[in-house]
């Protein structure tokens, strides 16, 4: 039996600079040489919007016969979309589990930058409200450069290219020839709606949580998955996390009342009877005394399948 490390790999880095700060892990190779049609590549693993450390805010592509998937666009969406070998121009899909900043500070400049990297064909968005108005404010922020560009570049129009997709209700989101897309109600307070997705393709089924606390909804959602992306908080590094944010005065509370610990989420994974858990939106995301066998320790009580602590720009 190969180790269960031989079937992960990092996506190559932009740069040298950039791939320096990465931690290596083997290359792919799957059983047979089979390469799978649906890939899942963690484009940001830290929890929350303060910008710091090797990892970028929560966004992950989930590419379905090289069709890409974005869930979530935390701040650097694109830069790390570019970073795995995503080629703007091919953007089509973009999914909002919530309106929090480390989940959509960069939603408009996804879809804006493919636009000046060759984007000409549309791009359907989906997710909670505001979306629809924040799409509109998005594109008149940026009309000036935008119609700039269009006069002297010779660009398309953009706004009928971002068709979005507002909804407040789970269940079915969307469905086309590669994958169907299931949504369900998150327990994420303040924020509501907030929702999990899970997405069924060819080959495997990948949920991703989204923020929440331990949600039954979310574990009906994940029943059976291959792989179930789950947020999650180490508790012990709580203190030092919250002397690094002065001026939040109720965010311990608001940690405590709308995350998942490490301990929850080995619960959560064992009662969806998922075969893969994938450990990412780490909260705290930039404490380097944080081992992997720290943030698994707890989650092992529960969970006897396979565990893997997202890094940037890992393929699973």
């Amino acid at each position: 039996m190969k180790p269960a490390l031989s079937r992960r790999r990092f996506v190559a880095a932009a740069s040298l600079a950039f791939a320096a700060t990465l931690i290596p892990v083997p290359l792919l190779a799957e059983a047979g040489g089979a390469k799978k049609r649906m890939r899942l590549i963690l484009l940001g693993t830290k929890g929350g919007p303060r910008p710091g450390g090797l990892r970028h805010a929560p966004a992950q592509a989930i590419v379905v016969d090289d069709v890409p998937y974005v869930i979530d666009c935390g701040n650097g969406v694109a830069w790390q979309y570019a970073a795995a070998h995503l080629p703007l121009d091919k953007l089509r899909y973009i999914f909002l589990t919530h309106q929090h900043s480390d989940h959509n500070a960069d939603y408009g400049n996804l879809f804006f930058l493919a636009w000046t990297a060759g984007l000409k064909t549309p791009v359907d968005t989906y997710g909670p409200p505001p979306l629809v108005k924040m799409t509109k404010l998005f594109l008149e922020m940026n009309e000036y450069d935008i119609d700039v560009r269009i006069e002297d570049e010779g660009r398309p129009q953009l706004a009928p290219l971002i068709r979005p997709h507002e909804f407040s209700r789970a269940g079915p989101v969307m469905q086309d020839e590669r994958v169907k897309v299931t949504s369900a109600l998150v327990h994420h307070p303040l924020v509501k709606p907030a929702f999990a997705y899970r997405f069924d393709g060819p080959d495997r089924s990948i949920v991703i949580s989204g923020d929440t606390t331990p949600s039954d909804n979310l574990i009906a959602l994940a029943k059976g998955a291959d792989v179930l992306v789950h947020e999650v908080m180490y508790l012990p590094a709580l203190d030092a996390l919250l002397q690094r944010v002065p001026n939040a005065a109720t965010l311990r509370k608001h940690l405590l009342d709308s995350h998942t610990t490490t301990e929850q989420v080995g619960e959560v994974a064992a009662k969806a009877g998922v075969k893969t858990l994938v450990l990412s939106h780490l909260v705290p995301g930039d404490d380097p005394k944080i081992t992997d066998a720290m943030w698994t320790e707890d989650v092992r009580k529960h969970f006897q399948g396979e565990i893997i602590v997202g890094r940037d720009l890992m393929e699973i």
